[in-house]
């Protein structure tokens, strides 16, 4: 579904420029759920808005669904954002318009594209579990219920990748919960690949594969060690192991991001030269030797 190559961002100001990402590589399967996780600054964000057409990268290859972003004019990013991607915001104000109730939220973007389908916002909420809140205003719903509708809005138009933003930075934990298990299961039952940017680890234990960008690249990755239904059933256990392996990225030029606790251990944080070593078929990383007096 996605292919990211090389990917450059670059934000310039009259006397500044900002390298947001820096040769960035992702790839992302059909039909995948998966985070991307990072602390702010590190170019998560910007990733996914290159990702929705509401950017363009400055340099490197991004394919989506088969199609080329940076040969896209702008009536092809339009196309692209009514037909192929939804969002969820972190902030529902981006999501929703709250004197009209949380059906009339989701029929509108339908109502907009010429459809009269309207009876596919009833679908969509009963799918998010809000049917019986069809008719209530927003003011009327709670935070994570509002979050629910505005799920059901990005799925209105049948997008082939649902795109959140921190969906659940707003909510308490029990709430997050309920959402990212609703992210699982339309995942699931439509088989939408979702892209889920968040700064929050624990988030990994509810997706298969997390990725980690650090400093505008993807810095390493999480696959979990078996099935989230697997996992379930072991939550009654003692299960010490965790729940992922992670893994270092390396990119094709052979560079390889070190973890930082790593660089720490080893007292390599502000020194730019390592020594590579082999030992007994493995790659060994060491200080640099201390020059002679």
């Amino acid at each position: 579904m996605i292919h990211c190559e090389g990917l450059v961002k670059i934000f310039k100001t009259a006397d500044l420029e900002v390298f947001a990402l820096q040769g960035l590589d992702l790839q992302i399967e059909t039909g995948e759920l998966m985070a991307i996780i990072g602390n702010s600054g590190s170019g998560k964000s910007t990733l996914l808005n290159m990702l929705g057409g509401l950017d363009r990268p400055t340099a490197g290859k991004l394919i989506v669904d088969g199609k080329d972003m940076l040969k896209f004019k702008e009536r092809d990013l339009v196309n692209y954002k009514r037909k192929c991607v939804g969002f969820v915001w972190q902030n529902n104000a981006r999501n929703l318009i709250p004197y009209l109730t949380a059906q009339e939220n989701v029929e509108l973007p339908i109502l907009l594209t010429g459809s009269r389908k309207r009876w596919r916002a009833k679908d969509l909420l009963d799918a998010v579990g809000l049917s019986h809140r069809a008719k209530n205003k927003l003011y009327q719903l709670s935070g994570g219920e509002q979050q629910r509708v505005a799920i059901a809005i990005a799925l209105a138009n049948h997008p082939k990748l649902l795109l959140a933003d921190e969906p659940t930075g707003s909510v308490d934990s029990k709430m997050s919960n309920q959402i990212l298990d609703l992210f699982r299961e339309l995942n699931r039952n439509m088989g939408i690949t979702i892209v889920i940017v968040t700064h929050d680890p624990e988030l990994a234990k509810k997706v298969d594969r997390v990725a980690a960008i650090r400093d505008g690249k993807i810095s390493s990755e999480m696959l979990r060690r078996r099935s989230y239904a697997e996992e379930l059933a072991l939550l009654e256990q003692d299960d010490s192991d965790s729940s992922h392996v992670e893994y270092a990225i390396l990119d094709k030029a052979g560079r390889l991001q070190v973890p930082s606790n790593y660089l720490d251990t080893l007292g390599l944080k502000n020194s730019n030269k390592v020594r590579l070593e082999m030992v007994d078929g493995k790659i060994v990383i060491l200080p640099p030797e201390e020059k002679e007096e």
